[in-house]
């Protein structure tokens, strides 16, 4: 069992004065039930899919469910959102109850949530395995800060001039060519389970995904629209969104696939970057891109194995720069850049107070032509650029000028 980076603040959440209710959401099989009966071992397990029980939970009055269950893990409660009404009475009413609310998609945060417990509760996101925690052995290790996240912290090591020399080199590698080949699902990261296993596992969660989280978000008379949007956007991760030219290929109307689009994103199976501007509104309007958040999954989809394309790659390492954010609590922005005449940046992660630059390769070697798009940035953007990275599959590290350094992706994300 892999250890999780944002076990110790769900329980930090869950003790501090507004922590008594804890949403923790994201998508089916991230491990948020395995994460919240090890990290609050005393709760009560309360599951919402059980067709026995369902009934004589929503029964139970709020003075009941302090009695009862003054401390319980909720899994599933979308299922049944009049729940949260009952949780909200609960908290009201009684200071003693704390709960943790588990949910598989958004949905969950855009109704009831929102309407029910603003000011009540704290949301927590979960998401695959990062890196850092792949290589990870038992629950109880410390997953380690990678390069990028003591960054986010405002510290930045002095990067060695190699990826051979990095000590834990091994161990990074290892975790880097399982999360390209598989992803990052808890249930297929561990050695003793082959190649078919794994591949098996990934096309029964799309199947799964397809069936329920779906069926969670609309009622579909007909799924095969959806599944075509889908295989679409696995072959084309990483590109922009022109949902005019997708509608036309697809047979099926804009607003459509544009619905679509955000179903994907708000049940965590995309990340949809906006395109920077200096004005934010603008970015609402502009052409997104869309990045699959889960190799394994982009490859079961298209019924692949193994093989990356460039924009496969791309789309793999800026969801782990995703992840890491989100898992770091970290108030960062992102976006892409594109301008007119033609300069392109993979990623801008934006702060109060400046930018980090991103441009992904995944060459085995680069040189100062692969980051030309990474000078002169600071000429756009209405903030400094605080550092600028060509991340690859380069050993060298190389620096090419005072803030835009080439290193190895696993080095610094592992």
């Amino acid at each position: 069992m892999k250890s999780r980076k944002i076990a110790p603040y769900v329980q930090q959440k869950n003790q501090s004065k507004f922590g008594r209710i804890v949403v923790l959401t994201g998508a089916r099989q991230t491990g948020k039930t395995t994460l919240v009966k090890k990290t609050f071992p005393d709760y009560a397990y309360i599951s919402i899919e059980d067709p026995v029980l369902r009934e004589t939970y929503l029964a139970l009055t709020a003075q009941q469910w302090a009695k009862l269950y003054p401390h319980a893990l909720l899994d599933e409660v979308q299922k049944e959102p009049i729940l949260i009404e009952s949780i909200k009475a609960t908290y009201d009413q009684f200071e003693e109850p704390h709960y943790i609310l588990l949910g598989s998609s958004q949905l969950l945060l855009m109704e009831k949530v929102r309407e029910s417990l603003a000011g009540r509760c704290s949301i927590v996101e979960m998401y695959p395995l990062t890196l850092p925690e792949l290589r990870t052995k038992s629950w109880s290790d410390d997953v380690q800060d990678s390069l990028f996240q003591k960054l986010l912290d405002g510290i930045e090591d002095a990067y060695i001039p190699s990826f051979l020399l990095d000590k834990d080199r091994g161990e990074k590698l290892e975790a880097y060519s399982h999360y390209l080949k598989y992803g990052g699902f808890p249930a297929i990261c561990q050695n003793n389970s082959g190649e078919d296993e794994k591949f098996d596992w990934l096309h029964n969660y799309v199947r799964t995904y397809l069936e329920r989280d779906i069926r969670d978000l609309a009622s579909f008379r007909d799924l095969d629209p959806f599944i075509k949007l889908q295989q679409y956007l696995a072959l084309n991760t990483g590109n922009l969104i022109n949902a005019s030219s997708i509608a036309k290929q697809l047979g099926i109307n804009v607003k459509t696939v544009q619905r679509y689009i955000k179903y994907f994103e708000i049940s965590y199976q995309a990340i949809v970057l906006p395109s920077w501007s200096k004005n934010p509104n603008k970015r609402l309007i502009k052409s997104s891109k869309v990045h699959y958040a889960d190799q394994g999954i982009v490859q079961a989809v298209l019924h692949k194995r193994g093989g990356m394309t460039g924009n496969e790659y791309e789309s793999a390492i800026i969801a782990e720069l995703y992840k890491q954010t989100k898992n770091k609590q970290s108030p960062a922005q992102f976006s892409f850049l594109r301008t007119h005449d033609g300069k392109e940046v993979d990623l801008l992660l934006e702060f109060p107070d400046g930018y980090y630059a991103f441009e992904i390769k995944m060459a085995n070697k680069v040189s100062k032509v692969d980051a030309k798009h990474l000078f002169g940035l600071e000429e756009i953007l209405d903030k400094p650029v605080k550092k600028a990275f060509l991340l690859s599959n380069d050993e060298e590290t190389k620096f090419f000028d005072e803030k835009i350094v080439a290193i190895h992706t696993a080095m610094f994300l592992g």
